[in-house]
């Protein structure tokens, strides 16, 4: 059966109904295990882990498993729900945006196991258009392009990096370009929708502090249910 693979945090997991009542399944790959929760129309994957007790860092986080699972369990396209921080001043706290394409320097995840695979890594054209028309239905404010940067983490970044990116990028984040570049490996269909949850570190004045952060990211996680919502209403529809 043909189902919308999401990857996501646990925020989304403690908001959505979307999946009371999926089946948790911890699913085997060549790449290693990811967590996943199963419904009729979506294959849920936590990427930071399904034990509250042991958050897996953006660093660790096994982004060729966690896509493989979602390939084996059905999913046909994804989306990636991302925190990010603004580089933006225009760009505030609670607004979303749909990336167009990314930048990444940090050494990149990848399937290829030595195989000769060299791909241009791009999203999705068609998963971007219908989360935009999800945004516009669901009365979300959304930015329908943008460029998204990706540093390596655990660390946030300095001010002077701050700077620095906000001449090339929009947001900033430690996730979607992986995940973007090992589902272009797949061949699976991939755009992000990120919930801007704070401004970058001194791009305003307020210092930034990781409570908040979470803050910012627990407030978003409504906006985030309600997209999705929508999504599947202009997917059944199209």
């Amino acid at each position: 059966m043909a189902r919308i693979g999401v990857l996501a945090g646990t925020f989304m997991m403690e908001k959505s109904s979307l999946l009371h009542g999926g089946k948790k399944e911890k699913v085997r790959t060549p790449y290693g295990e990811a967590c996943a929760v199963i419904t009729d129309r979506l294959v849920f994957v936590l990427r930071h882990g399904a034990d509250p007790n042991h958050y897996v860092l953006p660093h660790l986080i096994n982004h060729p498993a966690n896509l493989r699972a979602l390939k084996d369990l059905g999913a046909t396209e994804v989306i990636g729900v991302n925190s990010t921080g603004s580089l933006k001043k225009n760009l505030s706290p609670g607004l979303l945006v749909i990336p167009d394409d990314f930048i990444s320097f940090a050494p990149t995840p990848t399937v290829a196991e030595g195989r000769p695979l060299h791909i241009a890594p791009s999203l999705s054209e068609n998963v971007r258009g219908r989360l935009i028309a999800a945004a516009h239905s669901a009365g979300i404010a959304a930015a329908e392009k943008g460029v998204y940067w990706q540093v390596p983490g655990p660390r946030l970044e300095t001010r002077t990096e701050i700077r620095m990116m906000s001449a090339f990028a929009d947001v900033v984040g430690m996730t979607m370009a992986s995940e973007a570049a090992v589902a272009s490996e797949l061949d699976l269909p991939y755009a992000s929708a990120c919930s801007i949850d704070n401004y970058g570190n001194g791009l305003v004045e307020k210092p930034l502090r990781m409570e908040q952060i979470i803050a910012g990211t627990r407030r978003n996680a409504d906006m985030m249910k309600k997209l999705l919502e929508s999504y599947l209403l202009v997917t059944a529809q199209a």
